[in-house]
């Protein structure tokens, strides 16, 4: 080889790692001040690396850890915290584009609003060392520019943008996915509702799934509006805190439940704690079916089969829902609660003298035939 082409090969090479050096440092730092158009703030994340979140300052701060495959929510006793909204936050960092450089002056940036105590929203993503991989500095819109103010914590440079694409969730109840349980309507069978004083079953009967009161007392009957809401409370049930069930949480007495029994033989049973004004409960699920479910030798109908699959569909959801609640104590809103542990006295009227008489006369005419 000439040493004419030699030259030009260590020319092209030098130029390569020049390029390499530019490249390098626009990935992991700040966006050029002269951009030929709108270029992203936060370049060159990984976000495998990201081992905590810290969101906010102070008493507001909210702290999202990873745990194995997940992240929870240190401040609520590392409850699991809703992948979704972890991928949120991480989103909106990347989304974020400098329309405009304003300063690197960090004497200006206390009246922009992008230093951490006057920052609207405080963002920091550390490594699984506990250190600072990337932090985000978010102003308050400024109504004079139609925009926010933005900075790298790593940086001094400050940039305009027209758009924060900024979740609203601020609070660590907002990263965790607050529905206990949703039960079908149609499927539940019956409903125990036990307190210190009393216990009472209301059911299903007849074809049309009539719902009564074992051992309805004489004279009586179930209040319209009322009993459905008892029946019903575990459609749609949700909680608003969490805690472990630990040493901290010795003063709650839970000597109440409520037990829902379904067509498919799960049960559910919620053990209730009341508090002042705040209702806690401990849940667990049982698969009380415990028959076989095999394959037989011989072909089978595929009804046959889709009823295999769904005793242990149910079998499955009953324990993965027993593991996932087990150890966590939940409050619950006081609707629910008082649907929950409504008194058998609250659920029932008296019958009144017309209807008395029909009920009379139709078992005279029943006597008679």
């Amino acid at each position: 080889m000439s040493n004419r082409k030699l030259v030009i090969l260590g020319i092209v090479a030098i130029v390569m790692v020049v390029l390499a050096g530019v490249q390098m440092r626009f990935s992991a730092g700040k966006p050029p001040h002269a951009s030929s158009g709108p270029s992203y703030l936060l370049q060159g994340l990984d976000t495998n690396k990201i081992a905590s979140i810290v969101l906010g300052t102070g008493d507001d701060q909210i702290i999202l850890t990873r745990s194995g495959k997940r992240f929870v929510v240190a401040g609520k006793d590392d409850y699991p915290a809703k992948t979704t909204e972890i991928n949120g936050v991480i989103a909106a960092c990347l989304d974020i584009k400098t329309a405009e450089f304003v300063t690197d002056n960090p004497a200006n940036h206390a009246d922009l609003g992008v230093t951490e105590t006057e920052a609207k929203h405080v963002v920091k993503l550390f490594d699984a060392g506990s250190n600072l991989i990337t932090g985000l500095l978010i102003s308050n819109r400024d109504e004079n520019r139609d925009g926010f103010y933005v900075r790298l914590i790593s940086s001094n440079d400050v940039y305009l943008t027209l758009d924060v694409p900024w979740p609203t969730r601020l609070r660590d109840m907002d990263f965790i996915d607050k529905t206990l349980l949703n039960i079908d309507r149609d499927k539940i069978k019956s409903v125990t509702v036990t307190s210190p004083d009393e216990t009472y079953t209301l059911k299903k009967e007849g074809a049309e799934n009539v719902i009564t009161l074992e051992n309805m007392p004489d004279g009586k009957k179930l209040k319209d509006g009322v009993y459905e809401r008892v029946f019903f409370a575990l459609t749609n049930l949700s909680f608003d805190d969490v805690q472990k069930d630990s040493s901290d949480a010795s003063d709650l007495k839970f000597d109440s439940t409520y037990i829902c029994r379904l067509e498919d033989s799960t049960v559910y049973t919620f053990s209730i704690a009341q508090k002042e004004d705040s209702t806690h409960v401990k849940c667990e699920a049982m698969f009380t079916d415990q028959a076989l479910v095999t394959k037989e030798r011989e072909v089978e109908s595929e009804e046959e089969l889709k009823k295999k699959e769904a005793i242990l569909l149910a079998r499955n959801g009953a324990k993965s829902f027993s593991e996932k609640h087990a150890g966590w104590i939940y409050r619950i809103p006081k609707f629910k609660a008082d649907n929950m542990t409504k008194k058998l006295e609250d659920l029932l009227e008296d019958i009144e003298k017309k209807e008395e008489t029909e009920v009379s006369e139709g078992s005279n005419d029943e006597d008679n035939s």
